[in-house]
């Protein structure tokens, strides 16, 4: 087959690999890609976010299979146009993809589902929202209703902090995510990921993971897209998986397809378990990125024919087949992300690192000019790596890390912390 898959991140890096080890890829494009994706595959230049110039681009290229990485296009709609074209795409619908693409469509799903997840309030105006935190007090959780890139959430635990949130958001600091807010009450717990695979009515649980979503040691500081995964997540037991699938997931696809909007592609569950009981945080309709990178460690060739045969409606005949392993990726940030951070430094010890199904680095903001890989947004690279335990895929990966050169980036060194029993 020849296959397609839209992005440019880690998220992608990671599949792409995870797809070449598929003998039933032919040729593999990646559109835009990156500096890392570059060595592997073939990259375009694409308006990944244009559903008809996708279409024109798959014809052109005699493309079998489609794979959407990012939210924007599932958002935009592209997976409609591939589908209305005749393409087999691994992606829901624009219809569908609102799950990730509103907060408030989301609570409107769990409500009818009745889905356990955190009390709520929706607003488009900042002075009703402003006295409903003044009423509910801190801690409390803002919201921007649309996609803001992974950074929309302000997990505020004082009033004043959450005030400013809605000044920054209806002042347009997340643009048009921000004209809606969702405040939500703080739950506490631990958050864990839960990934399965739709195919409009099967569900097929392919694997949990554990985020670290804060910049700093000890998860302090602002949110981030994510500063590292391990998979599994033993927050995750059988019994909370379980419960999971039944009282969250399945409910919410039924009311998917009772809506007219059945789901079809991947969906990211993200919970918090406390006290064995999970309860929804949110909804994303894509791999998470930095749990991609581990899963797809995990998976290795087959993730591509359980994404094939999700956008086929075959899923019904499938079973993932996991090793007894863990995987852990820990990112590589340029300094002063989330915010203000410089682009263009070079990376350097990258030749050096090892490239196995157990070690490898996946590249995320990268590009490469005149031989040299240089780093070119916030999130720059993945040091990613498998082992019989989490301590000892740990311990290959902070190996990857530290023989980086690389000045002006930073990374967490504590990953795992939770698993792992540290304080």
């Amino acid at each position: 087959m020849n296959i397609l898959i839209l992005g440019g991140g880690g998220r992608e890096h990671a599949l792409a690999w995870a797809v070449l080890q598929n003998p039933k890829c032919d040729r593999l494009i990646v559109a835009p890609g990156n500096a890392g994706i570059a060595r592997i595959a073939d990259c375009a230049s694409l308006d990944v976010e244009n559903g008809a110039d996708v279409v024109e681009f798959v014809e052109g290229n005699a493309i079998d299979f489609v794979i959407v990485g990012p939210e924007a296009p599932l958002a935009a709609g592209v997976a409609d146009r591939l589908r209305d074209a005749g393409v087999a795409v691994f992606g829901p619908s624009q219809a569908a993809a609102r799950l990730e693409a509103s907060k408030g469509f989301t609570k409107e799903i769990c409500d009818a589902a009745g889905a356990p997840t955190a009390g709520y309030a929706r607003f488009a105006e900042a002075e009703p929202a402003k006295a409903y935190i003044r009423a509910q007090g801190a801690p409390i959780v803002v919201k921007a209703d649309g996609l803001a890139a992974g950074k929309g959430v302000i997990v505020a635990m004082d009033v004043d902090t959450a005030l400013a949130a809605i000044d920054d958001m209806f002042g347009g600091e997340f643009g048009a995510a921000g004209a809606e807010v969702v405040i939500e009450e703080f739950m506490e717990g631990e958050e864990a990921s839960f990934f399965v695979l739709c195919d409009g009515e099967t569900v097929l649980p392919i694997g949990t993971a554990q985020d670290h979503k804060r910049v700093g040691e000890g998860d302090t500081g602002p949110n981030t897209g994510g500063m590292g995964a391990y998979s599994p997540a033993p927050v995750m037991t059988e019994e909370v998986t379980q419960k999971a699938l039944e009282q969250i997931v399945r409910p919410t696809m039924a009311e998917m397809v009772k809506r007219g909007t059945p789901y079809q592609g991947v969906l990211y569950v993200g919970l918090m378990i406390k006290d064995g009981q999970p309860r929804l945080v949110e909804y994303n309709v894509r791999f998470g990125d930095p749990e991609c990178q581990v899963l797809m460690m995990r998976l290795g060739a087959q993730a591509m024919d359980l994404m094939h045969a999700a956008a086929e409606g075959r899923l019904s005949d499938m079973r993932v087949n996991w090793a007894e392993d863990h995987a852990m990726t820990v990112v590589l940030a340029a300094k002063g992300y989330p915010g203000a951070y410089q682009k263009g430094t070079e990376i350097r010890g990258l030749d050096g690192l090892p490239e196995t199904s157990e070690e490898i680095c996946f590249h995320a903001g990268t590009v490469e000019k005149d031989g040299r890989i240089l780093a070119n947004g916030g999130r720059v690279l993945n040091v990613t790596a498998r082992g019989a335990t989490l301590q000892q895929a740990r311990d290959r990966a902070y190996a990857m890390a530290g023989a980086i050169d690389w000045p002006e980036g930073f990374y967490r060194r504590d990953i795992g912390w939770r698993a792992l029993g540290e304080s």
